[in-house]
């Protein structure tokens, strides 16, 4: 008794194809043929479909089955090593559903780590803001994110942070020394009650040069140079101040 190709298929749960492509990768013995032509299959086909459909669906490739051979019923070191990296899937996917779940309970943007993400949004930040956020996020440490983290949980309502978004390039002198002083004392007023903002470069990934060059490369594509010029004058009213002694 002889089964043909399409009923070793049948019995065996799989395709035609899937049997033909066994043959031409070589994990399966081609079998006799009857005086018409027909492949005839044996029990012992049956059994090497059978086990390589049963490691197929435990995950292993075509290739990996045929570095077993077709004579170990059991491949105990292959199977323990299929066992590790589906425990360390199974972790990953777990991590991430965790993850997902926080996001979704959180109506919580994607680009930001989860952590993070409710302080941002609590922020009420513009989109450059939001933007140049999503940048130190990659670039602070564990002891910085949470220093900026409760800046942001914490930011006091900004006075000028409208007139900001809104100066434009033929704003006057005037114009931009009042809103740089005005940035200036919501900013000095923010460090007062969130003093660990100062060493937020202490932990942060490759140091304090890497975390400068890259603030300042993100603020040159973010923010207009009118809005650069106010932040500057902003910064260089609040060394002078410093340097005279003021609180």
């Amino acid at each position: 008794m002889a089964w043909s190709t399409r009923e070793i298929a049948e019995l065996a749960g799989t395709s035609l194809r899937a049997v033909r492509h066994y043959h031409e990768v070589g994990l399966l013995e081609e079998p006799e043929r009857r005086a018409n032509g027909y492949k005839q299959y044996g029990v012992a086909h049956l059994v090497r479909v059978l086990r390589i459909k049963r490691l197929t669906d435990l995950g292993f490739s075509l290739s990996q089955i045929a570095a077993m051979g077709d004579t170990d019923d059991h491949p105990e070191e292959a199977l323990r090593t299929l066992d590790a990296e589906l425990a360390t899937t199974i972790d990953r996917l777990q991590r991430v559903r965790v993850e997902l779940s926080l996001i979704l309970s959180r109506s919580a943007p994607t680009d930001l780590p989860t952590d993070f993400a409710p302080a941002a949004a609590n922020a009420s930040l513009s989109d450059s803001d939001r933007s140049f956020v999503v940048v130190l996020s990659r670039l602070l440490g564990p002891q910085g994110m949470q220093a900026y983290a409760d800046l942001l949980n914490d930011l006091p309502p900004d006075p000028v942070q409208a007139e900001f978004d809104e100066i434009t390039e033929d704003a006057d002198e005037a114009t931009r020394d009042d809103l740089a002083a005005r940035l200036a004392a919501h900013t000095r007023e923010v460090f007062k009650r969130h003093p660990a903002v100062a060493t937020l470069h202490e932990d942060a990934r490759g140091g304090q040069r890497f975390v400068a060059d890259t603030v300042n490369k993100a603020a040159l594509d973010l923010y207009s140079p009118a809005q650069l010029d106010v932040m500057r004058r902003s910064f260089k009213l609040m060394e002078e101040q410093r340097a005279a002694g003021e609180e």
